[in-house]
């Protein structure tokens, strides 16, 4: 399995109806995307202050780095990021391992 951990550096003037909307769409990749076994989302609660103003992530869990390599490229997790992402980040942190 591989993890695929995204991390958002959200711009100050997002609506709440574009981080409300945001969960939903991640979502949805698990039905359009082959090789998705999960699909986890959620704003930094974290206590230590080290999120260096990263304030919302989400994992996605691959069944194999196949899977994770055909999802980069795949027409749906291009519109989720160029619909949902994009227009709402400064900027973003990915990072990867297999379990």
């Amino acid at each position: 399995m591989v993890e695929h951990i995204v991390l958002l550096k959200l711009k100050s003037d997002i609506t709440p109806a574009q981080l409300d909307a945001l969960p939903d769409a991640l979502m949805k990749m698990k039905d359009e995307i082959p090789g998705i076994e999960s699909i986890t989302a959620g704003t930094n609660n974290s206590p230590e202050g080290k999120s260096q103003d990263y304030s919302y992530g989400f994992i996605v869990r691959f069944t194999d780095e196949a899977a994770r390599d055909a999802y980069l490229p795949h027409p749906f997790h291009r519109q989720v990021a160029g619909e949902h992402i994009r227009p709402m980040v400064e900027d973003v942190l990915v990072f990867d391992y297999t379990v």
